[in-house]
């Protein structure tokens, strides 16, 4: 891991580097995933069992791509109590913050007859894509699927891949199960993304798509955009620590290597304005790089994205990260507080040497769904309005548009549109 003094050379070179792991940066790989989801727009199920065959290879088909009841309850029946309590108690954390999420809808009348109003209604199916394989969290179904369910969205569909035996991950099952998803289908990649886009003769098709994947699916939800909404176009893994002379330094090292561990191209940031804190970071670090697993994974990870960068004053630390704009971000100063309140961009905040990053990925309760690749100047983490649709209601009486309708007819031929100004004319055109 690269120990550098903060300047703005280094700045600007991390943030360079740092964003050519974005999902935009993966065209090789749009033609493939294009004709994917051609093929499965026009070939539907067809499309899709073969695609399941040539990368899952398994033989799928109408009647045992849908996973089963009976497959659902086998599946919790073997996990174990104490995780399946505790995947309980997650869910019912994540149900209780993401129930304050939600707004109503509202009506403002006035005595001249106007009524203005916004009508908030939750979406009526959405989609749940859950990676397979090394790539299965439980956690991340809870994350996608709760917040629906408490938007009150009518279906939750859920794709995910089976194994050669055609058999899904016991752990994803029983999260799904907990959550309260309705269709469970046995489909990956690409052709998943596709199939809940434009629907097949086994899959319906879907409002919204949400959750992790790969390059191929993140390409697909980028290229159904449009015809489907999306949550994201999620990139790697990220964590920022900033910390001062008051930080344990064991504590921030195992926090960095939390996300290191993800994959290589994972990044784990420390800016600290302490030189000594700085050195024995590095030094922590190769302690716990003897004894965890994925270590190959980590030193990639590190080698490639991880920094400890050395700033002259906390504002420098703060100003670098805002432009990062971590998708985790962990404060760990002598007042974290007065901290935060600097902070403009981050997808999620963890607060003080008891708040590390896995406390909001699989326990606290908010989401950890959350932007990447500096994305968090402009989005927020998934939450409860990602699955709703907002319609304003207008209506207005005669006295109420009798006051206005000249304002509005001059707007309208302002612009040349004499049919708009038309529209409210003629309601007026015998004079009274």
């Amino acid at each position: 891991m690269k120990t550098i003094k903060l300047t703005e050379d280094t700045r600007k070179d991390i943030l360079d580097r740092l964003l050519k792991r974005s999902p935009d940066n993966y065209s090789e790989y749009e033609k493939t995933v294009a004709d994917i989801i051609t093929d499965v727009r026009t070939n539907g199920d067809r499309a899709v069992f073969s695609y399941t065959k040539k990368f899952d290879q398994w033989e799928s088909h109408a009647d045992n791509i849908r996973v089963t009841q009976a497959e659902i309850e086998e599946a919790v029946r073997s996990i174990d109590r104490p995780f399946l309590a505790v995947m309980k108690k997650s869910a019912a954390n994540i149900e209780a913050f993401h129930q304050k999420q939600l707004r109503n809808s509202w009506i403002d009348t006035k005595p001249d007859g106007s009524i203005l109003g916004q009508w908030i209604l939750p979406l009526s199916v959405s989609g749940v894509y859950v990676p397979g394989g090394k790539a299965a969290y439980p956690s991340s179904v809870l994350m996608n699927v709760i917040p629906a369910k408490v938007a009150g969205v009518k279906k939750i569909v859920m794709t995910t891949p089976a194994g050669a035996d055609g058999k899904v991950n016991p752990g994803t099952l029983a999260a799904a199960s907990i959550a309260g998803v309705d269709e469970i289908y046995k489909v990956g990649g690409a052709q998943a993304i596709a199939a809940m886009a434009f629907g097949t003769e086994s899959i319906p098709k879907v409002d919204k798509i949400t959750g992790p994947g790969n390059i191929f699916v993140a390409l697909a939800k980028k290229a159904c955009f449009g015809y489907v909404s999306i949550d994201s176009i999620a990139g790697p893994s990220e964590i920022l620590v900033i910390a001062d002379e008051t930080a344990n330094p064991r504590y921030v090292a195992a926090d960095l290597l939390s996300q290191a561990e993800h994959d290589e191209l994972a990044s784990a940031i420390l800016i600290t304005t302490d030189e000594k804190l700085a050195a024995e970071v590095g030094r922590q670090i190769e302690g716990f790089l003897q004894e965890l697993s994925r270590t190959e994974i980590i030193r990639r990870s590190l080698d490639n994205y991880g920094y400890i960068l050395v700033a002259d004053s906390m504002d420098d630390a703060l100003e670098t990260a805002n432009a990062i704009a971590s998708e985790h971000l962990e404060i760990l100063t002598r007042d974290p507080y007065a901290v935060m309140t600097k902070i403009e961009n981050a997808g999620a905040i963890f607060l003080g040497a008891y708040s590390s990053e896995p406390l909001g990925d699989y326990y606290a309760g908010p989401n950890h769904i959350l932007p990447t690749n500096g994305t968090a100047k402009f989005f927020s983490p998934l939450n409860v309005d990602d699955f709703m649709k907002k319609t304003s209601l207008i209506s207005y009486s005669r006295e109420a548009l009798m006051k206005v309708h000249q304002d509005i007819e001059l707007f309208a031929e302002r612009e040349g549109l004499t049919a708009h100004a038309n529209s409210i004319r003629v309601r007026f055109e015998d004079g009274i």
